[in-house]
């Protein structure tokens, strides 16, 4: 994986330097049907006008066909294409766009979303969301005058704070990973106050950040905020009228629990699961009730007390 890793690196690097060292579009545009990520031209554009055409295209215009590309290529689950699209897009971006802070930071959240969600690449995520980051913290300035503007700024942070946290925590950067979902949780509140965002999103949105920081601090071995967002999905999803979806959030705290030691506390939400999907998983249960059982018979033998008496049989 590692080399993956490094290739990756490799070609996205290829193409930004390409963009920084003066590289013609056109240059751009003869190698935009060669994938980096696999062998052979991709389907469009097919046949040979088709190619002098997008030759023939304005910088702006190849843009906007490869972004587009990008979103069909995404659709037909084509990751490899959708990348090597998104990689190019940040090239021409930069030949095009490199006093446009905004526009840049768009095209490397939306590269580092890519990698993150398409092909759980965490470390060139965390790059690209890094770099979008940096372009981005100039523009969130509270006196700007531009409210579409502003907003633009503040769902292409969210983006980055979103993705940055879930690559860190997928890289076990625990700390940077609760930094970064914190501050998409701060990020959220503005975007809502300024009615960038609608109530269901918001909530999805919310629901999304308390799950990973739940799971944040349980790898942190903080129980009582790992168990306290929980509480909060639990509390979200009800009053979305989705208890169905309840099941992951007892799940998670089932394992905190028995992280803890508590385990009828974790049998309990385990079998709170069972009441919602009878047919879920009730081998679970099971497990952690022995789990229980031979927790307790350790109790009594460290103690070095007898086991109580079994009740004589009534007639006997």
């Amino acid at each position: 994986m590692s080399d993956v890793h490094a290739n990756t690196r490799t070609r996205a690097g290829s193409s930004e330097r390409a963009a920084q060292s003066g590289e013609s579009v056109e240059s751009l545009s003869r190698g935009a049907t060669a994938s980096p990520c696999s062998p052979g031209p991709l389907r469009p554009p097919q046949t040979r006008d088709a190619q002098e055409e997008f030759i023939m295209m304005a910088p702006e215009e190849k843009l906007k066909y490869l972004d587009s590309r990008a979103q069909a290529h995404e659709d037909n689950q084509e990751w490899d294409a959708c990348i090597q699209d998104l990689v190019r897009c940040v090239a021409l971006c930069r030949l095009l766009s490199a006093d446009d802070r905004l526009k840049l930071a768009q095209a490397h959240a939306r590269l580092a979303t890519a990698y993150f969600q398409l092909k759980g690449w965490g470390l060139q995520a965390k790059e690209h969301s890094a770099l979008a980051r940096e372009l981005l913290l100039p523009l969130c300035s509270p006196t700007s005058s531009c409210r579409d503007d502003e907003l633009q700024v503040l769902v292409c942070l969210l983006s980055v704070h979103l993705t940055h946290g879930g690559a860190s925590l997928q890289t076990d950067n625990l700390e940077e990973a609760e930094c970064s979902f914190l501050e998409a949780e701060r990020v959220l509140g503005e975007l809502h106050q300024l009615g960038g965002i609608n109530q269901e999103e918001k909530m999805k949105t919310e629901l999304e950040i308390s799950t990973c920081l739940s799971r944040v601090y349980r790898r942190l071995s903080r129980p009582e905020e790992a168990l306290s967002r929980c509480e909060k999905s639990l509390q979200w999803l009800k009053d979305c009228g989705k208890p169905e979806k309840t099941c992951c959030v007892y799940r998670d705290m089932a394992a905190i629990e028995q992280d803890e030691g508590h385990l009828d506390q974790a049998i309990e939400h385990l079998t709170k699961v069972q009441k919602i999907r009878p047919f879920s998983r009730p081998r679970t249960i099971s497990v952690v009730s022995s789990s229980a059982v031979a927790s307790k018979r350790d109790v009594w033998r460290s103690r070095k007390l007898p086991s109580p008496k079994r009740e004589p049989l009534l007639g006997t």
